[in-house]
């Protein structure tokens, strides 16, 4: 007999926002929103369309935009504005829009401002074995959103799950964003989010930064942002507990993962398709 996918220990978050639940196989939940903040115009435009879009179909949904982005390639490309106006401009469209947070941390010493507006704290892939920063962000209670490395098999993330649960945080979603394979590529494994899934965590597909080309862009990361949505179906059908995705109104001028991100008008339908999916098997 084919097994069906079972729940997981639930992580619940409550906010003035709403109520959201992962684990249980209720409902799927969405973290959406531009890479990084250009300007708080352009992330309030993404956000109010989501917001919009996501309540007409019943998505529960989280604002995701990042503040810095210590991870370029490139000693000149674009990082934000810097911590202190660009988390001001994110707790501004919170509050605009009405609607939860995730943003993510790369040092330590960024945890305690960040945890201030931010209802759910992310991991960045190459900085999940951090222990300091991974225990740092587990203190503040705070759902951990912990991007699987691109160098990591889906079981290794079994210690990292430890290491926040040594400090009291079980609140913890595990994401799957792709796997090195040989220079300038990344594979998706889609057992993979079986297997991960059953170290008893929920999990959550990144379908854009799955399609990146790292490097393969003239010092910067290239994409293929046409291949994601077929991501989005194959782990929808599989099985998670969310999909996480960046977009943007007008991806080839994007100051930051232009090549892999959605494309604003085309999310109704990208988000119709993955529901029509859920629907189907849950």
């Amino acid at each position: 007999m084919i097994q069906k996918l079972q729940p997981v220990a639930p992580v619940q978050m409550n906010t003035p926002y709403g109520n959201f639940e992962w684990g249980t196989l209720k409902k799927w939940n969405l973290f959406a929103g531009p890479d990084i903040i250009e300007d708080e115009g352009m992330v309030i435009e993404v956000a109010q369309e989501l917001k919009k879009v996501t309540t007409q179909m019943g998505i529960p949904w989280i604002l995701k935009c990042s503040f810095d982005k210590a991870n370029r390639q490139s000693l000149g490309s674009f990082r934000g504005p810097g911590l202190k106006q660009a988390l001001s401009a994110l707790d501004k469209i919170k509050s605009k829009v009405g609607c939860a947070l995730l943003t993510d941390v790369h040092e330590t010493i960024q945890v305690e401002a960040v945890a201030e507006i931010a209802d759910v704290i992310q991991i960045p892939a190459f900085l999940c074995r951090q222990t300091d920063l991974v225990v740092e962000v587990a203190k503040t209670n705070k759902v951990m959103h912990i991007k699987k490395g691109q160098f990591m098999a889906p079981w290794d993330m079994g210690p990292i799950i430890k290491k926040a649960e040594a400090v009291g945080n079980n609140k913890i979603l595990l994401c799957e964003r792709g796997t090195t394979f040989g220079y300038n590529r990344l594979i998706n494994d889609m057992t993979g989010l079986v297997e991960m899934r059953e170290l008893g965590k929920p999990v959550i597909m990144d379908m854009t930064h799955s399609t990146q080309r790292p490097g393969a862009n003239n010092g910067t990361s290239g994409g293929s942002r046409d291949l994601a949505p077929a991501l989005a179906r194959a782990a929808m059908g599989v099985g998670v507990d969310g999909i996480f995705v960046e977009c943007h109104p007008n991806p080839d001028q994007a100051l930051c993962d232009g090549p892999t991100s959605i494309k604003l008008s085309d999310m109704p339908q990208l988000l119709e398709h993955i529901n029509k999916i859920w629907l189907t098997h849950f």
